[in-house]
């Protein structure tokens, strides 16, 4: 079944696009992003994971990062365009989302952890799907790095969250009205957290002496023992600036998601797809 067919067969009475991916993953483009889930957990998580003295040498890995991201991302786009499933209006919608997330991060710039890039990741993972949501995260975050001159060894790390914070967006269970505006604003409040507590694992391990007492990494100390001292550390340093950013956003979502998600999937419908609804006619019952 084709793309067009695809969303022909999952479109409403009122032409609302209802399926819950309207560009699923190709076999090659599930297979990057695969990589890209791999590489980014080893990146946030190798304090818990190799706890030994070397460890402290991944302090210098953020440029390879970068490269190995950038990569992977380029195979994920490559992928699609290969499978020529990505015409010109859907690379527009596209970089609309993702312009439109970089001028957001302009506008707030991290202020008291205020952040409202991610309203606009969520509803374009929620209505693009899961591959298109990280790809619009990854890009949207590193257009506003740019745009801010926020450009650093964070920025590979800060993508790849970016990027999982759209990517889950899709994998929300399907629901629409206000049931579905109020999942979006949970997951907005709880993703905003998640993404400020493994955002600090990129620079956590290197404190040192600066971490507060008990709230520093550990070299050799176990995983469980680490964990504990980040917990600490989150409580003491992070959970206050991550805790605005959730709640902007969940906000954002029950103000303006509707009207946001409605133009998107208006945008996704057609443009990719152009595809008219086709409604089968209902059985008829014997008397």
């Amino acid at each position: 079944m084709t793309v067009r067919e695809r969303v022909a067969a999952h479109t409403g009475p009122a032409g609302r696009v209802q399926v819950a991916d309207p560009l699923p993953l190709t076999w090659a483009s599930a297979l990057a992003m695969a990589a890209v889930g791999v590489v980014g957990f080893v990146a946030f998580a190798w304090p818990f994971l190799v706890p030994t003295e070397a460890a402290l040498a991944h302090g210098q890995d953020a440029p390879w990062f970068f490269a190995v991201l950038l990569a992977l991302l380029a195979a994920v786009l490559l992928a699609e365009v290969s499978s020529g499933r990505l015409e010109p209006k859907t690379i527009t919608v596209i970089a609309v989302v993702v312009a439109t997330g970089g001028a957001l991060r302009v506008l707030s710039a991290g202020t008291a952890g205020l952040e409202a890039m991610f309203f606009v990741v969520i509803v374009a993972g929620r209505v693009l799907g899961r591959g298109i949501g990280f790809v619009c995260g990854a890009l949207a975050l590193v257009t506003g790095a740019f745009l801010t001159g926020g450009v650093g060894p964070w920025l590979p790390f800060q993508m790849v969250n970016a990027g999982w914070v759209g990517l889950l967006a899709a994998c929300l269970p399907r629901c629409g009205g206000w049931a579905e505006r109020w999942l979006l604003a949970a997951y907005a409040l709880i993703s905003g957290l998640l993404y400020g507590a493994a955002m600090n694992l990129w620079f956590w391990p290197f404190l040192g002496a600066a971490a507060p007492t008990g709230a520093g990494f550990v070299p050799g100390a176990g995983w469980q023992a680490n964990l504990g001292h980040y917990a600490t550390f989150y409580v003491a340093t992070s959970l206050a600036w991550d805790l605005p950013r959730g709640i902007l956003n969940a906000v954002l979502v029950l103000l303006a998601g509707g009207p946001v998600l409605a133009v998107l999937r208006r945008a996704a419908r057609r443009a990719a797809f152009d595809a008219a609804p086709r409604f089968e006619p209902e059985e008829t019952r014997c008397p």
